[in-house]
């Protein structure tokens, strides 16, 4: 495996794939990996010649400057799980490296990201195409490979690539859980004994949730979803709502199929969120 930290290095490096028509997997993460980002990369070595996995904390996608700090950063243990899972190279820049000037752009995602962590988190997915966008540029994968537990965040990265006209297939993956249900996430590391017990209610409130879709009218059934969250010591909504899988736009009625029920809840300080198809 090998470490590369500059856009030029990393193009070099990938040239003999291209040259013989090897397909190249990727994998952006910013680092803190975890189980579910394993499972990405694994399935990354799967279905492609070459795997490329990044790590970058981006700046540009925080609009918490304290939550930017607080970001845990593991580089060495990342590596080695990186290692351990068959990564081939690891891209690995600085901030000088990706934004060598200020990125201006301005994506207009329609609804999309209007809703949900785009209405609390204002900039975030426009932070998030800069750098996926730029990303894509360095390693031009033929495949790459997100989270579902980030489910608006694939949907904009679909639209996205769409957008930009982009050859590059966009591949999600199902949510990688903890053996009691809580959603994988590098923020979990940050959670206090006591609060990590708490939060398992978030994925035990999702599923009684999907068990009640149909038989509760949703306005009752998301009242329902929050002041239970809500009930347990440390935890807070920030929102919770049952949406159209693919508009992603709150609905009012019952569609078979088509909903995703999704939730940002704050344990203390920490920021989770999760979802779960309806």
């Amino acid at each position: 495996m090998e470490v590369i930290e500059t856009k030029e290095a990393l193009t070099q490096a990938l040239q003999h794939c291209r040259d013989s028509r090897i397909s190249i997997g990727f994998v952006p993460t910013m680092g803190a990996l975890h189980p579910g980002h394993i499972s990405l990369v694994e399935r990354c070595r799967k279905e492609n010649g070459v795997v490329v996995v990044s790590i970058f904390v981006n700046p540009t996608q925080f609009n918490d400057q304290s939550d930017l700090a607080n970001y845990p950063r593991t580089l060495e243990e990342d590596l080695y799980k990186l290692s351990s899972a068959g990564c081939d190279y690891v891209f690995a820049p600085s901030v000088e490296e990706m934004y060598p000037e200020e990125d201006t752009r301005v994506f207009d995602f329609g609804m999309l990201d209007k809703v949900m962590e785009g209405a609390y988190r204002p900039g975030h997915f426009n932070g998030v195409a800069q750098i996926v966008s730029r990303l894509f540029d360095a390693v031009q994968p033929d495949k790459a490979y997100f989270g579902e537990k980030d489910f608006q965040q694939l949907a904009i990265i679909r639209r996205m690539v769409a957008m930009m006209n982009d050859p590059i297939r966009i591949v999600g993956c199902p949510i990688v859980r903890e053996a009691d249900g809580l959603a994988m996430s590098s923020r979990n590391m940050r959670l206090t004994p006591e609060q990590r017990k708490n939060a398992l209610e978030i994925a035990h409130t999702l599923l009684a949730c999907r068990e009640k879709i149909g038989c509760v009218p949703l306005g009752e059934l998301k009242k329902w979803v929050v002041d239970r969250i809500n009930h347990t010591p440390g935890l807070r909504t920030e929102y919770f709502d049952i949406v159209d899988r693919d508009s992603l736009q709150p609905v009012s009625e019952y569609k078979e199929n088509a909903l995703q029920a999704c939730i940002a809840v704050y344990a203390g300080a920490v920021r989770l969120i999760d979802n779960i198809r309806l």
